[in-house]
């Protein structure tokens, strides 16, 4: 069982898409006061019935012990509150480039002298196709700016030759003409693909750190569009040479920053070294509430502890953590007739009671049911945790059986290729 906190506190979460509301939830059932802003129109119902609403933030930043920017963009404000003394998780304007500017991303990994993979930004299909076409080669097509967010605009390539890369811009031609901003073709790298994440001070990192393996593809077997995410698995360790390789070196430069937050980095790994794709400098989803699952402490404690500089080690699970999003139509696309028709307020139902290792996403409450709101189709997330990973995912598969969702549907191997990356990570001394 969670510990019960000695002390409430006032929490004011400003969220971009209320992607934060489990997170929200939790330490509002600590006992703490909490308030949830959430930025985008079409997600302004998640959360109705779980927590406190309001519609403007800046009114209650007086009324806050602590302010928690649920993404990036906020970094500016979070570190002008930050100087004025008040207590902030959040990014800096630095952090937030990282995540957004992929070739500033890249370009500081260089200077911290960590190895990338090259790529090269476009800002045209025509020059694109034409440097594909003089350098031959396998390619990922990667967009940046607000893109980004569009999961399945990224594509990553199988030819040698790069003419599948050079038939996905095609199409991107004809169906976004110029609005699709600037991307990056990467060089594709053959690996494990396996995240670093850690939470951050304001002066150092704090330990154990988190090893996670994300799962993007729609369906088993890495096959259909990418989604962003349906499910990852993960386990917490005190050592890491992935981490001291990357991660470890930006620690001056965000302590300089005075960045208070949690940062990740996404690497390829393989036999002849560790490459890192791009950063995530703010919670990750679902990671943060995979992380929750197997963290022993109050988030609401935890919180105040990283944004008031102290130096602690993170109480944690052995063993591994696992979870999988279910989703409903039109997810992973946007169509809001979709979503509409066929998602639209439909109920969470429990076949047994308790909703232990469910976490809400984007939902309202109303007579304590659950219904699915916003306009993506993210239900909920259900997670798992064991000594192994096979008992991780069978506490976790035990759990999603007990839940029904009209039309929801959701990947049956998360935390499956474990068996062989496991062997692979300690075959080349990573793990």
């Amino acid at each position: 069982m969670k510990e019960k906190q000695t002390q409430t506190r006032k929490f004011l979460f400003v969220s971009r898409w209320g992607e934060s509301l489990d997170i929200v939830n939790s330490i509002n059932a600590e006992g703490n006061e909490v308030k949830l802003y959430i930025e985008d129109k079409p997600s302004k119902e998640i959360g109705y019935g779980f927590v406190d609403k309001v519609t403007h933030w800046e009114k209650f930043i007086d009324w806050a012990d602590i302010i928690i920017f649920d993404y990036t963009g906020y970094g500016k404000i979070a570190s002008q509150l930050r100087s004025s003394g008040k207590l902030v998780i959040g990014g800096t304007e630095y952090t937030d480039r990282l995540e957004l500017d992929r070739n500033f991303g890249q370009s500081e990994l260089q200077k911290h002298k960590i190895k990338v993979i090259p790529s090269k930004e476009f800002t045209t299909f025509h020059d694109a196709i034409k440097y594909i076409e003089n350098n031959p080669n396998t390619y990922v097509i990667k967009p940046c700016g607000e893109t980004q967010e569009l999961k399945q605009l990224l594509f990553v390539g199988s030819d040698d030759e790069g003419l599948d890369v050079i038939r996905v811009l095609k199409a991107y031609e004809k169906s976004w003409g110029n609005d699709f901003g600037n991307f990056q073709l990467q060089r594709k790298v053959k690996g494990v693909e396996i995240s670093i994440a850690a939470f951050f001070n304001g002066k150092e990192f704090i330990y154990p750190i988190n090893i996670t393996f994300e799962h993007k593809k729609l369906f088993p077997k890495e096959l259909g569009v990418s989604t962003g995410e349906m499910g990852t698995s993960m386990f917490w360790t005190k050592d890491s040479p992935i981490f001291d390789a990357t991660l470890l070196k930006f620690q001056s430069t965000l302590a300089k920053d005075n960045f208070v937050g949690h940062i990740d980095i996404n690497c390829i790994v393989n036999g002849n070294g560790i490459y890192p794709l791009e950063f995530t400098s703010r919670f990750g989803y679902p990671q943060i509430f995979i992380q929750r699952a197997g963290i022993n402490e109050p988030m609401g404690e935890f919180f105040i502890k990283i944004a008031s500089k102290q130096n602690f080690k993170i109480n944690v699970k052995k063993g591994f953590q696992v979870g999988a999003f279910i989703v409903v139509p039109p997810f992973p696309y946007d169509d809001k007739k979709t979503f509409n028709l066929f998602s639209k307020d439909a109920v969470v139902v429990f076949k047994k009671n308790g909703r232990e290792g469910v976490h809400p996403m984007h939902l309202k409450k109303v007579n304590d049911e659950w219904l699915i709101t916003g306009n993506t189709g993210i239900a909920v997330l259900v997670t798992g945790n064991g000594q192994t990973m096979k008992d991780a995912q069978k506490m976790m598969y035990n759990r999603i059986s007990n839940v029904i969702i009209n039309n929801g549907y959701y990947r049956t191997d998360i935390g499956d290729r474990w068996s062989e990356d496991s062997d692979k990570l300690w075959s080349w001394g990573l793990l």
